[in-house]
């Protein structure tokens, strides 16, 4: 298996594990959808795509529809996405994807984790050049072979097709989101959730203290209402 593979067992359950704090996440992806395309998920296919993942985190389609009626309302204010990159302490590399609608807010309460935490809040480009950013697909199993999917969607820019529990996994680069999403509708092929995550290119192992010490900045970051989501260099273990 590649790296995807092992990123995504690695991480499973470790991030998004509150349910509250995902449909906060899923109401702000509404608005950004809204905003850009229009509250016709026919003619938006980031807003299919936001749809799939409420739906896939149980979010109550009431919940959905109501969160796209307020975004499309003109007194609805946007967000903003920003990404702050940085150093956590023992040299590991955090990347925080953010959401916002006031960035001096969020710029002061992302710095001051990193203070307390004994991290430093670095410059653009400091780090993002370590993590590849992919995007991925979970497709429904059912009469579906991963070997198959995996050939079938190499020309779509496909890297990576491996199965779990809950269906197929497909990655692929960034760029390759559009095709990919608009191959697997024409090929009436389910799609149960998707996104994008960065995956970094090297891990650093830590020793249990040294880990704690990383994990009390990730914490912080992942209670900010402003955060989306955070990416690092420390290896996980799978438990």
């Amino acid at each position: 298996m590649g790296r995807a593979f092992e990123f995504r067992k690695a991480r499973k359950m470790k991030r998004w594990s509150a349910m509250s704090k995902a449909f906060t996440r899923i109401g702000k992806d509404i608005v950004m959808a809204v905003k850009e395309g229009g509250p016709d998920p026919a003619a938006n296919a980031r807003l299919r795509a936001v749809m799939q993942n409420a739906k896939a985190v149980n979010m109550p389609k009431d919940n959905v529809e109501r969160a796209i009626k307020k975004a499309s309302e003109k007194g609805q204010g946007d967000y903003k996405e920003v990404i702050f990159e940085g150093y956590a302490p023992h040299g590991i590399a955090i990347l925080v994807e953010t959401a916002t609608d006031n960035n001096t807010r969020t710029v002061a309460n992302v710095r001051s984790y990193f203070n307390k935490c004994d991290g430093s809040l670095g410059t653009s480009g400091s780090v993002v050049f370590m993590f590849d950013h992919t995007c991925n697909f979970r497709i429904n199993a059912e009469g579906l072979d991963p070997e198959e999917v995996e050939l079938e969607f190499i020309d779509y820019g496909a890297e990576e097709v491996f199965a779990d529990e809950d269906g197929i996994l497909i990655y692929a680069p960034f760029e390759s989101f559009g095709a990919i999403q608009s191959a697997l509708e024409e090929k009436g092929i389910e799609i149960l959730s998707s996104g994008f995550e960065r995956i970094p290119q090297v891990t650093k192992t830590l020793t249990p203290e040294q880990a704690a010490d990383v994990e009390k900045l990730l914490e912080k970051l992942d209670d900010d209402d402003d955060v989306q989501n955070v990416y690092h260099t420390m290896e996980e273990s799978e438990e």
